[in-house]
């Protein structure tokens, strides 16, 4: 492992994995969400951007021509600005590497080793390197060639074959969602490698494919279908294993969730909502045969729900003991004093914007907990920094960029 940079922001000694220094040569959105979350726990991560900059800085939101989703993504990482198509660039790329712990990339398979950069080359200098390679469909079968996308997982998970109402279309999610169970896969894989070369001193290849982790959180499906021949129809909001189970709108507008996934919660609510007879009903003994009168049970919490407003309704479930939430927006979770006492929204002040707030780091460690330390840099903010430390001075560093390899 190398030694962090002392009193540099972007290694933390106190993070569990200071010492470490990755490579993000990955882009939108599961690679570098990945090193992100080792950037969280201390890592040195080293951004590598074509100097157009990485399609995150002008993806979504923009405030004055600043990426905002960036601005989190890059958190906790130094931007350098590097062609890899180029001999100059590829050379210094394996420079950086040579003492790398982890590199991360999401190239099609075959473009590292085009350019002279595939596992091989770069293990010569450095045998115990880490390469995850996040793509699509992986680095082998007849789709791995197949430009790959969240989106593209979401669907061939089975994940959109099951979301949506009963009689409408297959839905896809409003965010990365693919991408992000991925990036933590990922960054698990990463971990596992890292372990493993304690022991052995080999770094290994880690092939994550972007449709594999999402398919394993889908549960039973695929056993379903083996051994049963079941295949799971779309039921909106409902679940097939209990009822009620649904949003439900108050009479101020506003929305609350409710689960019964627990026989005991389920009779409270009944309770709560004025239709304990429901519960010596012999169908309400299981959720799955709750589920099967759905339409009775969400019609008694609907109408019940319907004459009360969002507060009211919280407050009468939580001295039921019974489960609800309120359906919130970011503005909702933001003033949250839930979140706030977990501080899952942190405050980092940006070169660019000033202070901003976005997610904090997603666990909470008693020893090391990890923290942001910085936003998303300016694009190429730490090139002379971090190709300084190969002997690049200012000359050199002036003839790359004339050159077009930074």
């Amino acid at each position: 492992m190398t030694s962090p940079v002392p009193d540099d922001p972007t290694a933390h000694p106190g993070g569990a994995l200071a010492g470490l220094k990755v490579l993000d040569v990955a882009t939108l959105f599961a690679g570098p969400l990945a090193a992100t979350m080792l950037g969280d726990q201390g890592a040195e991560v080293i951004k590598i951007e074509h100097p157009r900059g990485d399609p995150s800085r002008t993806h979504g939101a923009q405030r004055d021509g600043v990426g905002l989703w960036w601005k989190m993504l890059g958190r906790n990482k130094k931007s350098v600005t590097l062609v890899l198509s180029t001999p100059e660039g590829r050379e210094l790329f394996r420079e950086l590497a040579a003492d790398a712990d982890v590199v991360i990339e999401n190239f099609r398979p075959g473009t590292l080793e085009r350019w002279g950069l595939g596992p091989d080359v770069l293990r010569e200098r450095n045998p115990g390197l880490v390469l995850a390679r996040v793509t699509g469909f992986g680095q082998t079968g007849p789709y791995a060639g197949r430009p790959g996308f969240g989106t593209l997982a979401e669907a061939m998970s089975g994940f959109a074959a099951i979301t949506g109402e009963a009689d409408g279309p297959p839905t896809l999610p409003p965010f990365g969602l693919a991408d992000g169970v991925a990036a933590l896969t990922t960054a698990f894989a990463v971990m596992t490698a890292l372990r493993a070369r304690e022991s052995t001193g080999r770094g290994q290849d880690v092939d994550m494919a972007i449709i594999e982790p999402l398919l394993t959180l889908l549960g039973p499906q695929v056993i379903a279908y083996d051994q049963l021949g079941e295949l799971q129809p779309r039921t909106g909001n409902r679940s097939s294993n209990n009822a009620p189970r649904n949003t439900y709108q108050c009479s101020d507008g506003r929305w609350v969730a409710v689960s019964t996934s627990a026989q005991s919660i389920a009779e409270r609510v009944m309770r709560l909502v004025g239709r304990p007879e429901l519960i010596d009903e012999p169908w309400f003994a299981t959720g799955s045969t709750r589920a099967q009168h759905a339409d009775e049970l969400d019609a008694a919490v609907g109408d019940w729900i319907a004459r009360r407003d969002r507060d009211e309704v919280v407050e009468a479930f939580e001295k039921a003991e019974a489960a609800v939430a309120p359906i919130y927006t970011a503005a909702d979770v933001v003033a949250d004093p839930q979140y706030a006492a977990l501080e899952s929204i942190v405050t980092v002040e940006d070169d660019e914007l000033g202070p901003v707030r976005f997610q904090n780091v997603p666990f909470r460690l008693s020893g090391t907990p990890g923290r942001v330390r910085t936003s998303g840099p300016p694009l190429g903010a730490h090139t002379a920094e971090v190709l300084g430390r190969l002997g690049v001075d200012a000359a050199r560093l002036a003839e790359l960029r004339a050159s077009g390899a930074v």
